[in-house]
């Protein structure tokens, strides 16, 4: 990304169903607010604002199955993501998603299976695995599932017809600065043989060596995606998260970490997720997002 600029091509997913906690819905708007395409542009990209995607209202809903809390109202507003991630792929643009909590990823994933007719690969930046099940979820919310159902784990409830899964391969999925996992979660890693760079791993090789084993794990065909989820920073670093996790990244460690994945020239799409402002402190993880953004899509010091 970083060798030219390209047309990068926001989508705003403001869905809040996967979670508890109200307030992600306005992630989207925070980021942009922060100012998103004002800092992409000033280092020569082209930006295409689409909008949000629809979603539903929690208030307006009943919850469902307690193992999957809103399901069905999120695999069609991820189903409304896909579609328009597939576009934005097919016009040769990058789409950059904004989040909303990251349920959302699985529409993402999804969109960019069925525009390159392929499983990818995944680097996911997160405090959690995001590797349950509707049988294994401790608390029935999807935002702790996407994962799974994007490798095609997560059974039968996730089917959708606008949903193509399996969407990523199992060895082509990089999970990096993880440091709370769940026992069924710890159980499919290992069965699946799936890379997981934890925080302690991090602390012992650094930031760096991390993310080059992450990139040259992730690529391959079809596609190279990027899910970030702003609880990977550390709490004091990145506040406005609805499940924060002590010991997290520093404001360094991932703008080095965005920068090296720029550099490494195979990453096609970025999203960004769980932003909640309602949280933050005077929208600074915002603000933090677009600078990641930026990095991660080829803005360089010199």
């Amino acid at each position: 990304m970083a060798a030219t600029p390209r047309t990068v091509t926001i989508i705003g997913a403001p869905l809040d169903l996967g979670q508890g906690r109200r307030g992600v819905d306005m992630g989207p708007s925070a980021i942009r607010y922060a100012g998103l395409e004002e800092r992409l542009a000033s280092f020569g990209c082209r930006v295409v604002d689409r909008g949000n995607v629809t979603t539903s209202e929690p208030e307006a809903l009943s919850v469902g199955d307690e193992r999957t809390r809103f399901l069905p109202e999120i695999l069609e507003a991820c189903s409304r993501l896909a579609s328009l991630v597939a576009e934005v792929v097919a016009e040769g643009s990058v789409p950059l998603v904004l989040g909303g909590d990251h349920s959302l990823a699985l529409g993402t994933l999804a969109g960019l299976r069925a525009a390159t007719g392929r499983p990818g690969g995944v680097i996911w930046i997160d405090a959690h695995g995001d590797l349950n099940t509707p049988a294994t979820s401790p608390t029935g919310n999807v935002h702790g599932m996407p994962l799974a159902a994007a490798l095609g784990l997560a059974g039968d409830a996730f089917h959708h017809p606008g949903l193509p899964l399996p969407a990523v391969e199992p060895e082509r999925v990089v999970l990096v600065g993880v440091r709370s996992l769940d026992p069924a979660e710890r159980a499919l890693i290992r069965e699946k043989g799936i890379r997981v760079i934890t925080m302690t791993e991090i602390d012992r090789i650094g930031i760096e060596r991390a993310v080059l084993e992450a990139i040259d794990r992730a690529s391959g065909p079809g596609f190279v995606h990027v899910s970030l989820d702003l609880d990977a920073l550390d709490p004091e670093v990145a506040p406005g998260v609805g499940t924060p996790v002590k010991g997290g990244l520093t404001y360094r460690e991932a703008h080095l970490a965005c920068e090296d994945l720029a550099e490494s020239g195979v990453v096609g799409s970025l999203e960004l997720v769980e932003v909640n402002p309602i949280l933050d402190r005077e929208n600074g993880s915002a603000a933090i997002a677009v600078e990641l953004a930026a990095s991660a899509l080829g803005q360089s010091i010199l």
